[in-house]
């Protein structure tokens, strides 16, 4: 678990950027004390091998000066000559002191006629040394082995130099590299504490490794999802209060027509226990809500009959009616079956007929119509532009299309209208044009038709 600050800040080397470019300048450090070691290793072996191969041609040309001088004049022909400077000795002796001198492969070489070179060990001290056969005597030149040291001297510069070179272009790529890997996920990181917070980030852009740009997605999409069900539970929440709205003021309606003692008692009563369980089924959908999550209402469709719910519904709301001057006109048949769920099915007659009552202006006509499978509310209000057609059955989009002119609701009616149909298999459409009025058609599934029961004879 990373080690917090205050304010929510990553500790320095518990970062990610941290660790990575700790790890890539370990890793770069390890890279680079190999890579000298080698190249040391190398470097030593190729100085020595040139220091030989220098001393070999010098002492060729010693050998081949001996062997082209006359002897009178400056040819060294005594054996044990000696010439010794600070750098190099120069001795001419036999082979047999040679084979003394000289490792076994060297003096073997000699033996044969060869050049001979390599290292040799001459009174505790290391000398590199080259031999050549010079009849029966052997030319060997010895250098001593610690003047390898100034021939380093021009490496070990270049060494460091480089060394300080790589490390530091090492060290700014391992931040780099660093710095592009942690940034789009420190990115993420405040995204999502902005989002915890109640914020809503932007979408952030997609870049960087593989698995870095698939975070990223997952985390847009994990941004969009959230608002797509922020917006279903607000417009859920919304539509139920608005639908508890209709029965709570059918229940107010009936209490103030008792207390007028203008509506008989058990009729009222009546009345407010139907409202009320309605009521019950509105806090169920919203318990549904908080413990399955769910954002649609419920419907359980049976076989009613539409003119009963019609009639049910115009009598809820003749009171209003009558207050706003407006006549509420019932044309149903003697049954109208259907499939569907009777309370959603009030909830839509309620709302088709709040809306009609709303629109309509005093002494005009709301006539809610009932037929087998279908149901019908028209009023003879102002009516809709064609324009407007196509998305009456939209949130709020009538509400702000109409608030300035004309008396309209909160502007979730029409869209609870068409949700509610869907759930249960219907559909719904709008008829209107301007100064004509509006009718809203209802079209639910048929009620299933029921099967004579057969009948056996026998003769």
């Amino acid at each position: 678990m990373s080690k917090l600050w205050p304010g929510g800040k990553i500790a320095p080397m518990r970062s990610l950027l941290a660790r990575q470019f700790v790890a890539i300048a370990i890793a770069v450090v390890a890279s680079v004390v190999v890579t000298l070691t080698l190249a040391a290793v190398l470097v030593q072996r190729s100085v020595r091998h040139e220091a030989l191969r220098a001393l070999a041609r010098q002492a060729g040309l010693i050998a081949a000066q001996q062997r082209a001088t006359p002897p009178v004049g400056q040819r060294l022909t005594s054996l044990g000559i000696f010439f010794e400077t600070q750098q190099e000795r120069l001795a001419i002796i036999s082979l047999s002191q040679a084979t003394l001198l000289l490792p076994h492969t060297g003096s073997a070489a000699l033996r044969v006629g060869r050049p001979a070179q390599g290292s040799v060990g001459v009174g505790g001290r290391r000398y590199l040394y080259a031999a050549r056969r010079d009849g029966q005597r052997a030319i060997v030149l010895l250098r001593s082995a610690k003047l390898e040291a100034s021939d380093w001297r021009p490496f070990e510069l270049a060494f460091v130099i480089a060394a300080a070179a790589g490390a530091g272009l090492a060290g700014i790529a391992a931040f780099l590299i660093a710095g592009a890997v942690a940034r789009p996920i420190r990115r993420i990181a405040l995204a999502s504490r902005r989002l915890a917070a109640g914020e809503r980030p932007g979408p952030l852009p997609v870049e960087g490794s593989d698995e870095v740009a698939s975070l990223t997605v997952a985390f847009n999409q994990m941004v969009e999802e959230l608002d797509q069900a922020k917006d279903a539970e607000r417009s859920f929440l919304l539509s139920v209060s608005h639908e508890l709205k209709t029965p709570l003021a059918s229940i107010r309606g009936h209490g103030e027509a008792l207390l007028e003692q203008v509506i008989d008692v058990p009729k009222a009563a009546s009345v407010v226990v139907q409202e009320a369980k309605r009521l019950e089924r509105l806090v169920r959908d919203l318990l549904d809500l908080a413990r399955l999550n769910q954002r649609v209402f419920a419907v359980a469709p049976k076989a009613i009959d539409l003119a009963r719910l019609v009639e049910e519904a115009v009598d809820r709301y003749q009171s209003e009616a009558r207050t706003v001057g407006v006549a509420l006109v019932v044309e149903v048949p003697t049954t109208a079956p259907a499939t569907a769920d009777p309370d959603r099915v009030l909830q839509v007659l309620s709302n088709l007929i709040e809306n009609a009552l709303r629109s309509t202006p005093a002494g005009g006509v709301v006539t809610v119509t009932a037929k087998p499978g279908g149901l019908t509310v028209a009023d003879t209000g102002p009516g809709l532009a064609p324009e407007d057609l196509a998305r009456a059955f939209e949130r709020f989009f009538l509400h702000s299309r109409h608030s300035a002119n004309r008396a309209v609701g909160t502007g979730l009616g029409l869209a609870i209208v068409k949700e509610l149909t869907e759930a249960m298999e219907g559909s719904v459409t709008v008829q209107s044009a301007l100064g004509r009025g509006t009718s809203f058609v209802v079209s639910l599934p048929p009620a299933p038709v029921e099967e004579p029961a057969s009948t056996s004879s026998f003769q």
